[in-house]
């Protein structure tokens, strides 16, 4: 069996703090990738080397909705730090009008900056999207978000929100949230979305799965949201890690044999 991890945050202080460790709880469970994703300018160095020094490790390179008082991407400089082997990626991006309020312009823009930069350096989009849905899937549509793919991360959406994201050629990836008792609502997206187009994520050091929930969330952890998927499917665990492999490979562009080489 192997999980990949499309969504942690290892540059975090919880989990950069004891790598080593991260590393061996992901082989304990059959965990043989992970993607971190970057949501600063700033901090992107820490995320690439990272990556650069564990070969089962991939970056990506933006900066979050969430984040206000800090370097603004431009197209060409993301452009210009995705040309790296290991950058598979343009994101985390996306709108959230729950943590950020105000006049919220210039998260919109920021947000178009980076689709525009996915499409000239044909890599795929994370997209982060947080009570914005209907802007979100405005701005995709009109700067042809389409045209570069990705994943709606850690997927909190109602189905009619991820029939959009799917209309237009995006996956839909779940995170822990999934396996919350109360999340019943994700549950029966989780049901729907075709198996071809789902990606499994932990968003760690965030949102730990039950039985964990409530402490620190790690890459290792995403094979308890692999069982969940597996349940609400009725379909083993097995399965679910291998279509979510396939998928992680078919869309971030990473040869599946080099998959299977570096485990």
């Amino acid at each position: 069996m192997m999980l990949v991890d499309s969504h942690c945050h290892l540059d975090f202080p919880d989990l950069a703090g004891d790598l080593e460790g991260v590393m061996a709880l992901m082989r304990e469970n059959q965990v043989t990738h992970a993607l971190c994703v970057s949501v600063t300018l700033e901090d992107f160095p820490k995320v690439l080397a990272i990556a650069e020094q564990y070969p089962h490790i991939f970056a990506s390179v933006g900066v979050h909705p969430d984040y206000e008082g800090v370097s603004e991407p431009t197209p060409a400089t993301l452009v210009q730090l995705a040309q790296h082997p290991k950058v598979v990626a343009v994101g985390e991006t996306g709108l959230d009008y729950y943590r950020v309020k105000g006049d919220l312009e210039w998260q919109r823009e920021r947000f178009r900056n980076h689709i525009r930069a996915a499409r000239l350096c044909g890599k795929p989009l994370i997209i982060h999207t947080r009570e914005a849905a209907q802007d979100t899937m405005r701005i995709m549509r009109e700067e042809g978000a389409d045209n570069a793919g990705g994943v709606m991360h850690c997927f909190t959406e109602t189905w009619e929100v991820a029939q959009l994201a799917l209309d237009l050629g995006f996956y839909i990836s779940f995170s822990g949230i999934v396996t919350f008792k109360n999340a019943l609502a994700l549950k029966e997206v989780a049901k729907k979305v075709p198996l071809e187009r789902m990606l499994i994520e932990t968003d760690s050091p965030y949102l730990a799965p039950a039985p964990f929930r409530g402490k620190m969330n790690q890459p290792g952890l995403v094979k308890y949201v692999a069982a969940e998927i597996a349940r609400l499917r009725n379909r083993s665990v097995d399965q679910i890690a291998e279509v979510t492999t396939d998928n992680f490979s078919r869309l971030f562009k990473v040869n599946k044999d080099n998959l299977n080489a570096i485990t």
